[in-house]
């Protein structure tokens, strides 16, 4: 994986997660009427879906490259990616906010509150197991980093999805418990509203800066910050190298393209020039399996450069 982390695991996970949780809250939305239920419910179907466009995405994604995609399919995976994140903003947050205007124009009070407090205290449980796992494949990636900075600098658009889903799952539930229960305490359904509305505007958020994430993985990133600088590293301490002139990356969903221009040391002998080149190439992809395309272009020195400029025509 691109970002180091096996995200099909955190899917996985994720999809168990909100397959037991939506039944869950289906249950409890029925028998209490409250309205931030109801738009949990929804919200845990709808990820639902999201997980299952992930994983189709990832298996496109794994299609081998053909003369029409010279690069392969890697870039599928942000196409199903920034689609998931567009219906956790259209479907998901607008219907919570659907809801919850509905709500106050109609109040109406819980029946059975215990249901639903049960119900969002187990949901708790499942989806914090759920973001657990995905914790700890982001960590696999994310270094020293803060978890804001691993969100903007990551390349791996499905665990970005994933991440986001969970921490959008997590605080929404939260919502919708702290909204029924201010509801039973003040005997207030207002408050049920209130928070409806308010796990609406959560994921427009969040899924509006998970959108802002995989667009820029779609017009076409370098890879990760700290990916690229090991492997500028890498190529300034090659013997083979006596100057890097410029390098290029490119992240092709999990697999990574590398273009370099370099002054080699080798520049008498074109077949050993060759040989050399075609052993940085090797090299660099044995020791970064996510590197799956390489162009090198060895170029002269700028002083040759401007000896064969400034010689007169023959």
């Amino acid at each position: 994986m691109a970002g180091g982390g096996d995200s099909t695991r955190a899917i996985f996970f994720a999809l168990g997660a909100n397959l037991a949780i939506a039944a869950a809250k289906g249950v409890a939305a029925f028998v209490t009427g409250s309205g931030a239920m109801l738009a949990e419910t929804v919200h845990s179907l709808a990820d639902c879906g999201n997980q299952l466009l992930l994983l189709l995405g990832l298996r496109q994604a794994r299609r081998p490259a053909s003369s029409e995609y010279p690069l392969g399919y890697g870039r599928a995976i942000y196409f199903w990616s920034f689609l998931v994140a567009v219906m956790l903003f259209s479907i998901v947050g607008m219907f919570s906010l659907y809801e919850g205007v509905h709500k106050l124009q109609r109040p109406e009070p819980l029946r059975q509150w215990g249901w639903a407090v049960g119900v969002l205290a187990f949901a708790i449980v499942a989806e914090g197991i759920s973001m657990r796992a995905c914790l700890q494949e982001v960590n696999k990636s994310r270094g020293g980093r803060s978890l804001w900075r691993w969100f903007r600098d990551s390349r791996q658009a499905e665990l970005v999805v994933i991440f986001g889903e969970d921490l959008a799952a997590l605080l929404g539930l939260l919502f919708a418990l702290l909204a029924v229960v201010l509801s039973v305490i003040t005997g207030n359904p207002l408050w049920d509203a209130i928070g409806t509305m308010a796990i609406g505007a959560l994921l427009i958020v969040i899924a509006v800066l998970v959108a802002i994430e995989i667009k820029a993985m779609l017009i076409g990133q370098s890879v990760d910050p700290v990916l690229e600088q090991r492997l500028l590293d890498y190529l300034k301490a090659r013997a083979e190298i006596e100057k890097l002139i410029h390098v290029i990356t490119l992240q092709q969903g999990n697999e990574v393209v590398v273009s370099v221009q370099a002054v080699m040391r080798q520049r008498e002998d074109v077949h050993a020039l060759l040989l050399d080149i075609n052993r940085v190439e090797d090299e660099l992809k044995a020791d970064f399996p996510v590197v799956r395309w390489t162009f090198f272009e060895p170029d002269l020195p700028r002083a040759q450069q401007v000896g064969r400029q400034g010689a007169p025509a023959a």
